[in-house]
């Protein structure tokens, strides 16, 4: 008789047992899934914010692609991408303040950099142009560079 309770104390912390591990087992396969996960988004997270600044600047100037209508000017003391001239409004985009910026307004309004509206977080941006093409360097909030260039289809770019 003491026989049969010692092998049915041995059973039950023989299950326990196993019951353990396999808990820590699961326990360990969560804990390395979630990091995967966490590296994953942030990844996609990166990536996302650098194609989405050199996107919207390359939609931006080919909704304004036509011929003289496209300028790049110094905007207090910032490069900015001036769309939509010989219209009654501009749409100028800039990097000011650790942000790529938008300011929609009259030519001649008088309004100042910070008066734009804050796009996306960008740490730098340079742009350079040609007769037909423009060359824009952004620098993002991670300090990850890229360089895009965009061949004028509507015409030639206009100088201020």
């Amino acid at each position: 008789m003491k026989r049969n309770t010692v092998k049915h104390r041995l059973d039950g912390l023989a299950a326990l047992l196993l019951f353990a591990v396999f808990a820590v087992c699961i326990l360990m396969v969560l804990l390395t899934g979630a990091d995967a996960y966490r590296n994953l988004t942030q990844r996609d997270d990166t990536a996302h914010e650098e194609r989405t600044c050199v996107q919207y600047i390359t939609q931006r100037v080919r909704q304004a692609d036509a011929s003289g209508s496209i300028a790049v000017e110094d905007f207090g003391g910032a490069d900015c991408l001036v769309l939509g001239l010989g219209e009654d409004y501009i749409t100028r985009i800039y990097c000011w303040d650790g942000s790529l910026m938008e300011l929609y307004s009259a030519p001649e309004d008088g309004l100042s950099p910070e008066d734009g509206e804050p796009i996306l977080a960008l740490e730098s941006m340079t742009i350079s142009c040609s007769e037909r093409e423009i060359t824009i360097d952004v620098t993002d909030s991670q300090g990850q560079s890229q360089r895009v260039y965009l061949a004028l289809r509507g015409g030639e770019r206009w100088s201020r």
